[in-house]
């Protein structure tokens, strides 16, 4: 606002790259449809490899050689995990299918780009039992600054799956009260899906809309509580609330995902079919949601073999 008002001087910026940075970021929005905060990610990772490479500012992806590309993805300097390489491997395999549609020649580079092995639903996901479940809304209960507008977040990522940038982007014109419907805006597309509102989740929004969102013009369900009051919550917010939850249980959790693993998990041992389960997760491929099936253990135990040597 100062800067705006020309109390303060402007911050001196490094705008060497900006050209090439806002045409690749009108790619990933344009062409590549890319949610925000992927496009983000990657432009941030483009940033410092063009400071690398190319530090006199002149982009020449023509003089650009395949070990440095590798180098940089491999992080030998930084002592990246395979997770990070992966990220910024996509990153620069990106801006290198933008180099080559605007004409250039990056078949060389592509091939430079390192292949991290990742095994497919080889992990298990964390889950939270109904029991944890319960504890965790109960802890809602104290009287705290904006609890009902924690309570109602934690309640669409319970109740629905949500991720934490689908609550954060809830409008009040996604909610059909009448027919008691919800639209969840994907994060990772441009798409819209409609599903049930249970009634538990509807009550917490709706307590919070009556007594406790503060006034505003902003159609955003969960707005900030603190002036300016015409913006909506960030990220962060959501996930301060459930880690806070977290910490009045007596957990030491550290992930916010774990809820909507849950919600899987519940449906799972509640017999609801697996394409339903996709359906409700929103998962573009069923697949996404097979690793869910490795957390009913009652089910794996009875189609088990007996491990060669275990007495009868």
């Amino acid at each position: 606002m100062l800067r705006a008002e020309d109390a303060i001087p402007v911050a001196a910026a490094d705008n060497k790259y900006d050209g090439e940075l806002a045409a690749f970021r009108a790619y990933m929005r344009d062409v590549g449809g890319f949610a925000g905060s992927t496009r983000a990610r990657r432009e941030g990772i483009l940033r410092q490899f063009l400071q690398e490479q190319f530090p006199g500012g002149l982009v020449s992806i023509a003089g650009l050689e395949p070990a440095r590309v590798r180098s940089f993805i491999l992080g030998e300097l930084q002592g990246w995990t395979t997770a990070t390489i992966r990220i910024v491997g996509g990153a620069l395999n990106c801006y290198l299918r933008f180099r080559q549609m605007m004409g250039d020649d990056v078949q060389h580079l592509l091939g430079a780009i390192p292949r991290v092995a990742c095994w497919r639903l080889s992990s298990l996901p964390d889950v939270l039992s109904d029991t944890q479940v319960e504890i965790l809304l109960a802890s809602f209960d104290k009287d705290f600054s904006s609890r009902r507008r924690a309570y109602a977040m934690v309640r669409c990522l319970t109740d629905l799956g949500l991720r934490t940038n689908e609550v954060v982007l809830l409008q009040l014109s996604d909610i059909d009260w009448r027919r008691g419907t919800i639209s969840i805006s994907r994060s990772k597309g441009r798409r819209f899906d409609v599903l049930p509102l249970p009634p538990e989740t509807g009550d917490a929004i709706a307590a919070y809309l009556q007594h406790e969102r503060p006034p505003s013009t902003n159609r955003a369900i969960f707005v900030r509580h603190v002036a300016p009051y015409d913006l909506p919550i960030q990220k962060d917010v959501v996930r301060r609330v459930v880690f806070d939850a977290y910490k009045r249980c007596g957990w030491s959790g550290t992930r916010v995902h774990i809820l909507r693993h849950s919600v899987a998990s519940r449906m799972l041992n509640a017999g609801v079919p697996m394409k339903q389960i996709a359906d409700v997760l929103r998962h573009r491929s069923i697949d996404t949601s097979m690793i869910y099936t490795k957390v009913d253990l009652q089910r794996l135990a009875a189609v088990a073999m007996p491990w060669p040597g275990d007495v009868p």
